[in-house]
């Protein structure tokens, strides 16, 4: 493993010296399930996995905005 890569162990360290003294289990939920989603979205950009323009386009219209 690259010295650059952090274990899973040292992630969590490094959250709960993050969080406030009075966080609770859900606020830890939260944010690991934030921080996967950030890594997930890196790796799909990293590989170059891209939504197209018109597909951007077509969900904002089906939301109802106008970019």
């Amino acid at each position: 493993m690259s010295a650059s890569l952090e274990t899973l162990r040292e992630k969590v360290r490094k959250l709960a010296d993050q969080l406030p003294a009075d966080a609770t289990w859900d606020d830890v939920i939260e944010e690991a399930r934030f921080r996967r989603a950030v890594e997930t979205g890196i790796a799909a950009a990293d590989r170059g996995a891209f939504a197209a323009d018109e597909e951007v386009l077509a969900a904002f219209k089906k939301w109802g905005v106008n970019p």
